[in-house]
């Protein structure tokens, strides 16, 4: 009897909960606090920092079932998702870990427990893999294990340098690693393929089900292995995998839950074909679009936000190839909740706001396949050659989303090619800017860490004595450093709070008994250690004892910001909805700014009645309460976490009454009347469904209003009024301005009337045609077109091409009579001439306009015209 996808999930929980794991959830898809990766691409990537030494938690043995994506950066195969049957952007990986606790031999007797006994795969199916030099697993797997000799493969060093093996696993170039152990499991011999290590190791027969990394090395960039005081075990399975093994079917797109989504997709496309690749297609992506808008990304042109975006527009082009009408890759969303809503109850609380996100970019892909057509027929129009160059075909797939087939077929329907080998070039090069962008290369060894720990008072105090515990000159530790030096100093204790969670560092001065100062200019973490940055007057030794003191007036400044931000927070969710979450925020002395997901502008009432609301809690003056509580009872109690923080297991809860609750290890006001008065001074948008809001407090938020007041009050003074006429004495100017606006755009329109009768005596015939090129003096480009109109019912069967000079600036329009554009197309006419111009254009074949920057060019250019016409006729 098969299992399904979600009873392999809870089986294997159980299965090491039971062995005395502790079962940790499913970190973001977003890494917290880690600039070395653009999604979470494993299990062991929320435990990094275990690993690394630089944090604890109160368990030594783990389990997790991670949701994971590999679509960017140095992990991409978006390309061959729904082509193979393995290949995914969303997967889940089930993995259990050891920091410091078991090692080989328990790691490897659990997983051979759990297959064999749990969920009865046969023994005789399964072969296992080794490092070549790691005798210690291979006795494991042969004696304890019983496996036979020829089901043991040695895996060497098989990728040309030390170490590089399919079986040596390290976290980077330098840091943590160690050889690790795959399971593999047999399909039969009906397969093509052979076992791992072999030549025929590619084919689909043997399918690696299980990877046990024993991290037992340091590696440093000279290349020397140091061994780890404190092995760890770090496991990987795919679940997707391993339950098309247990659903006896070969590909993962056979299994439970991609056979449901792929049956949702082929309702809503209307395609009959269940084994469509595209029908693939649009299932994986539905997993991933739906989990990456949960943990927080929104479609844009950068960072995770463009593979989100990419991989949206994927998938809507493999819906319209199934036949597909209008926005339909929201609507799977249900189909996703019904399948995966109770292991993953986020699915369920944000249906609504991920089907949203989907729907409106489904909306804005279709305007811009609109443009992309546009631009396309631009460039054609400039075309010199039967062949539209890569990087044209590349900058369309890239910047406008539009698809390399459709250049095709639009190129196939104007008897065109396509350069595919530039494209390809221009995509290689778009990869590896992806992956050098993605800092897979950072040293771990290199980045600044300390074995210290600072004890922080800076919640309730703003000075007080500590010991100077290390010194980082230049990432460098030394003993001592001199007057004029620039250094990290860290103490045992400290008020000053270092830069976190948006909340910018504290400043002040650490003072010696002789009068030696520290003067502190920014306050860092590094791992659990608060760094002070700044500048010494005189000598500071490791164990000088100092007075710390922060800029109270600066620190007062920013928890008024601070405290603000939060109930800004809590406000906006009030007044937008609860889709509302933080993306991201910067609290300084002077103002605080506050990024988050919205769909649209906030409008002018919208933003007055947030502003108010934010003022009724500062009137109220509440007093604000903090909370130690363990993370699952502060999520249960409904506080906020904020977006991109790592919190640990025990968290700081902070409450201003029941309109704010969130995590947060920052310093606030003590009461909510402290703030005095806030005032929102930008709302704009910065990515695609992403907002920020600026606002100022207290002195700031009083010097801000009467900075307005001043200005409106000059403003009124220039228009013989006062403040409060002042919009009523703009309109009034407004509408006199458009007036005499009109006036004159009247004028102009009756010159060019009169220039375009005399401009009839100018036209020259080619046969039966009319032929008129002209260049005209003081036109602007708006009563070109004008002009063009009147002179195309004057001349029948005429080909016209008129220019005009304005700061420089040359401007082309170019008509064809209807009868003539098989011969004369107006949009390659007057790209041609805005080639020679320095300029670019195109458009209908009846009617075209383009623009130009060198002027004095533009008399030659005309004078060609003629004969580029001619040619044509």
């Amino acid at each position: 009897m098969s299992m399904t996808s979600a009873a392999i999930r809870q089986a294997f929980l159980d299965f090491f909960a039971s062995k005395d794991h502790s079962v940790v959830a499913s970190s973001s898809l977003i890494p917290g606090n880690d600039a070395t990766l653009l999604f979470t691409n494993a299990g062991m990537v929320q435990f990094k920092d275990v690993f690394l030494g630089q944090d604890q938690r109160n368990y030594q043995r783990a389990v997790s079932a991670q949701r994971c994506v590999r679509a960017g950066g140095k992990h991409n195969d978006l390309e061959n998702v729904g082509y193979t049957a393995r290949h995914h952007t969303f997967f889940e990986m089930l993995g259990n870990f050891s920091f410091g606790d078991y090692f080989k031999q328990d790691a490897i007797r659990y997983a051979w427990e759990f297959l064999t006994e749990v969920v009865n795969l046969p023994k005789s199916k399964l072969l296992v893999t080794v490092y070549a030099t790691d005798d210690e697993a291979y006795a494991i797997w042969l004696n304890d294990i019983g496996v036979p000799a020829d089901r043991i493969i040695r895996i060497g060093d098989n990728k040309g340098a030390p170490y590089a093996s399919d079986n040596f696993w390290a976290m980077g170039d330098t840091g943590p690693c160690g050889p690790c152990t795959e399971i593999f499991f047999d399909h039969g011999d009906h397969i093509w393929g052979g076992p791992p290590g072999s030549a025929e190791e590619d084919g689909d027969r043997f399918i690696e089900i299980w990877n046990i990394v024993f991290m037992q090395f340091n590696r440093l960039a000279s290349g020397e292995m140091l061994p780890l005081p404190k092995p760890s075990v770090d496991t990987g399975m795919g679940l997707e995998r391993i339950a098309a093994i247990l659903q006896h079917v070969h590909s993962n797109y056979e299994t439970d839950t991609f056979v449901a989504l792929i049956k949702a997709a082929a309702a809503v496309t209307g395609a009959k074909d269940l084994t469509d690749k595209s029908l693939r297609v649009v299932a994986d992506h539905i997993r991933s679009c739906a989990f990456l808008i949960v943990d927080g990304v929104t479609p844009s042109n950068e960072g995770r936000g463009y593979v989100l975006r990419r991989i949206i527009r994927r998938a809507v082009r493999h819906g319209n190839k199934l036949g597909a009408n209008g926005a339909f890759f929201y609507t799977l969303v249900a189909a996703l909740v019904s399948q995966m809503g109770d292991a993953y109850p986020e699915l369920v609380a944000k249906q609504a706001i991920i089907e949203k996100t989907l729907r409106l970019e489904e909306e804005q892909f279709g305007k811009t396949l609109e443009r992309g057509l546009q631009i396309l027929d631009e460039e054609l129009a400039a075309l010199t050659s039967s062949e539209i160059p890569g990087d044209v075909v590349f900058k369309l797939y890239d910047t406008y989303g539009f698809p390399v087939d459709l250049t095709n077929d639009v190129a196939r329907e104007r008897n065109l090619t396509i350069d595919q080998a530039g494209f390809d070039a221009a995509m290689a090069q778009q990869r590896k800017r992806a992956q050098q962008a993605s800092n897979f290369g950072t040293d771990y060894n290199q980045q600044l860490v300390s074995s210290q720990q600072t004890t922080f008072t800076g919640y309730t105090e703003h000075f007080g004595n500590a010991e100077v515990l290390e010194i980082l000159k230049q990432g460098q530790h030394v003993q001592q450093i001199d007057a004029g030096d620039t250094a990290l100093i860290i103490l045992n204790t400290s008020p000053f709070y270092a830069e976190s969670g948006g909340q910018v560092g504290d400043t002040g001065t650490l003072t010696l008994n002789d009068g030696t100062v520290f003067h502190v200019q920014d306050t860092v973490k590094v791992v659990k250690a608060f760094a002070h940055q700044g500048q010494a007057t005189g000598v500071i030794r490791v164990g000088t004892k100092v007075q710390a003191e922060i800029d109270l007036v600066r620190r007062n400044a920013i928890r008024k910001n601070h405290s603000a931000t939060h109930l800004l927070h809590a406000a906006l969710r009030q007044v937008l909805g609860e889709h509302v979450t933080q993306k991201g925020s910067l609290v300084g002395p002077e103002r605080l700014r506050f990024d988050f997901s919205h769909f649209e502008a906030v409008k002018p009432n919208e933003l007055q009645v947030i502003e108010q609301l934010v003022n009724e809690q500062i009137q109220l003056n509440t007093a604000l309460e903090t909370r130690l509580m363990p993370i699952d009872a502060a999520r249960e109690a409904g506080a906020m976490a904020l977006f991109g923080e790592k919190y640990d297991d025990e968290v700081r809860v902070l409450s201003m009454g029941a309109f704010s609750i969130e995590l947060c290890g920052g310093t606030h006001v003590d009461r909510t009347g402290d703030i005095g008065l806030f005032k929102i001074v930008a709302e704009g948008g910065i990515a695609s469904c992403v907002r920020r809001i600026e606002a100022v407090t207290a002195k700031g938020a009083v010097h801000y209003v009467q900075q307005v007041e001043a200005q409106a009050a000059h403003a009124a003074s220039l228009l013989k009024g006062d403040m409060f006429s002042l919009a009523e004495r703009v309109q009034h100017t407004l509408d006199r301005s458009k007036g005499l606006e009109k006036e004159i755009d009247q004028l102009k329109a009756k010159l060019a009337s009169m220039a375009g009768a005399s401009l009839t005596d100018n036209v020259q015939r080619i046969g039966e045609v009319q032929v008129l090129v002209q260049q005209l003096e003081q036109t602007d480009a708006k009563a070109l077109r004008t002009l063009l109109d009147e002179l195309k019912n004057k001349l029948a069967n005429a080909v016209i091409l008129l220019a005009t000079v304005n700061d420089d600036k040359v401007s082309l329009i170019a008509g064809v009579s209807a009868n003539l554009t098989d011969k004369v197309h107006a949009g390659q006419l007057v790209g041609w001439a805005a080639n020679q111009l320095g300029g670019k254009g195109g458009g209908r074949p009846d009617m075209a306009q383009a623009g130009g920057t060198d002027a004095a060019a533009l008399p030659n250019v005309l004078s060609e015209a003629f004969d580029y016409i001619k040619a044509r006729l």
